[in-house]
Order: C-alpha cells, then sequence, then structure tokens
C-alpha cells in the first residue's frame, strides 16, 4: 500500500513538472490597452470592458479581437493570436508528450501577441458638429495686444 501512495506521488509530480509552459505562464495573460485620448471605450470579443488605460485578463489559448472606440475618432480593431510561448519547449527535455498535452489544453502553450496596445485615434473627418454641439476653448499664454477680449472664464 505504502508503495502504490509513493508511486502515486511520484507520477502526479512528473504530470505537473512536465507542463512547464502552463506552470510558467498559466492560462491566461494580462495585456494593457493604452489609447490616444484616454477614456476610450473597450470592447473584447463583443463584450464591453471598460475605457483606456485598461488592463484586461484574457485566456491564452483563444485568439480575441480588441475593438477602441472613442465618439469622433475612427474605430480601431486589433487582434490578438496566440503565438508558441518558448517555455512549450521545455517539455521536449522535461518529458514531453504528457506536458505538451496540459499545456495545449489550458492553453499555456500561448503568449498573446500584441503583449501590449497602444492606439493613438485618428480623428473622424467625416463626423459633422453643429454650431450648438460645438465649444472651442483657446488657451494662450502670451496674448497679441492686437486682439480684442470677449470673454474670460472664472473659478467657481
Amino acid at each position: 500500500m505504502k508503495h502504490l501512495v509513493n508511486v502515486f506521488y511520484f507520477v502526479s509530480i512528473v504530470l505537473l513538472l512536465n507542463s512547464c509552459a502552463t506552470i510558467v505562464n498559466g492560462t491566461s495573460q494580462q495585456v494593457n490597452i493604452t489609447s490616444t485620448p484616454i477614456e476610450a471605450k473597450v470592447i473584447i470579443d463583443n463584450e464591453q470592458m471598460g475605457n483606456t488605460p485598461l488592463i484586461a485578463k484574457l485566456k491564452r489559448k483563444d485568439n480575441h479581437i480588441v475593438k477602441i472606440e472613442l465618439e469622433g475618432y475612427k474605430t480601431e480593431v486589433i487582434t490578438l493570436n496566440g503565438e508558441t510561448s518558448g517555455w512549450f519547449f521545455g517539455n521536449c527535455l522535461f518529458g514531453g508528450i504528457i506536458g505538451m498535452g496540459i499545456d495545449a489544453l489550458t492553453g499555456g502553450m500561448y503568449r498573446l501577441e500584441p503583449e501590449e496596445i497602444n492606439k493613438t485615434l485618428e480623428a473622424d473627418k467625416n463626423q459633422t458638429l453643429n454650431d450648438d454641439d460645438a465649444l472651442f476653448i483657446k488657451i494662450v499664454l502670451t496674448p497679441n495686444p492686437k486682439w480684442e477680449k470677449i470673454g474670460q472664464l472664472t473659478r467657481k
């Protein structure tokens, strides 16, 4: 009986150690998503996740479609693809097939690329503003003395 318990422990340890990429990478990955301007809506796989800047925790075994949207700007669409992680090849040294199978099933064999998304959003020139909706503020540190003053902002 004691021999059977020792064999069970040995087999369990071998199975766990064989999945190098799963142990090192885990089954999910954090992806940092930023935009200029900030506060753009982030939609991942058709689910709104929040606004930029955002750190999204995504499953490694799936490809993901990331949309960054902000009114007045063109929508950016980025595809995150799973690339094979170098840790996956560690299975060749430590027992191979079992670890490779575990890494493939859990998604630990992948790393999402790109690992970080930073987009500068381009203004959508097709979008027009009504005069009622538009407010333009220009801040000038040294005004031209020939200009006519028409108003001033004050703190409340």
